[in-house]
């Protein structure tokens, strides 16, 4: 009764059969939050027969939600259990090895290798790739042990094309920006920018680092997102702050290699056509320069 008049009054919504969240804890959560919240209430359920697998333990490992879809909790079971789909809950029966699965919090979850392919293999590629990405530059998992286990999934139904997503990823790019920017000149022939590029004071001292340069046409490349800002953002520091040091930072990098600055964001990449023809257009420009 008490949980009925909460409802009524808007106190609390349900999130799952018989269980409830605050209307304060859910309304100003982003998707990814949502989500995570239900997965702990579905774990909680099934106690440790289950490891939360999928993308449900991507989000748990601070992995991207970009292009995923997260409306259903995913559960693979320790004991060879059926799968179903039942209740916004998927149930896998994946063969699990021990370096598969991993404690944290009281629970299991999928290990980070383990966790990327499977959650790779069910999206399409720019998200795949981004997951890939995201598992090798964070250290969660080396190329090695993704190949490996790549090798282990082969015959298992829905992963056709894993190995495919898998060598489209190199492993450097820090965002899913990037990811999706190395696979923009990919499918558009353009020349790669090589990634994470390094640009020195005639010291030797480091002065910046951006997300991408094409030494061959003088160009360095930085993808811009709200998060990279927030990320970066000092202590006490505004956004407008971070946004003007970040263009202090841009025009000393600019001074020291004499090379342009192009950014891209994320409508730039909504639009992959244009963009791709107007970084032709530069880099050919930089070429007859």
């Amino acid at each position: 009764m008490v949980i009925a008049k909460a409802q009524r009054h808007g106190v609390v919504r349900r999130i799952h059969h018989g269980a409830y969240c605050l209307v304060g804890v859910w309304e100003p959560a982003d998707r990814a939050a949502r989500h995570r919240l239900r997965s702990h209430v579905v774990r909680r359920l099934y106690g440790d027969a289950v490891a939360r697998s999928h993308v449900s333990a991507l989000l748990e490992l601070g992995g991207p939600d970009w292009g995923l879809d997260l409306s259903t909790v995913h559960l693979t079971s320790l004991l060879g259990a059926g799968e179903r789909i039942q209740a916004g809950i998927a149930h896998h029966r994946g063969v699990t090895m021990v370096d598969d699965i991993t404690r944290r919090d009281g629970s299991w979850l999928t290990a980070p290798a383990r966790t990327a392919l499977d959650t790779a293999a069910g999206a399409s590629r720019d998200p795949a790739v981004a997951v890939l990405d995201w598992v090798q530059a964070t250290g969660n998992a080396t190329r090695d042990e993704l190949d490996l286990g790549v090798e282990r999934m082969q015959m298992w139904p829905g992963t056709i094309g894993l190995h495919h997503k898998l060598r489209l990823s190199n492993g450097r790019a820090e965002s899913v920006l990037e990811t999706r920017a190395h696979l923009l000149c990919r499918d558009h022939d353009l020349p790669m920018f090589e990634p994470q590029f390094a640009v020195f004071h005639p010291s030797g001292r480091l002065a910046g680092r951006v997300d991408g340069a094409w030494p061959a046409y003088r160009t360095m490349i930085e993808l811009d997102g709200m998060t990279k800002y927030l990320r970066h953002r000092r202590a006490g520091e505004t956004i407008e702050e971070c946004v003007l040091r970040e263009k202090q930072r841009e025009n000393l990098l600019r001074r020291l290699t004499g090379w342009t600055m192009i950014r891209l964001a994320w409508s730039d990449l909504e639009r992959p056509v244009e963009t791709a023809r107007m970084l032709r257009a530069h880099l050919l420009a930089q070429t007859a320069a």
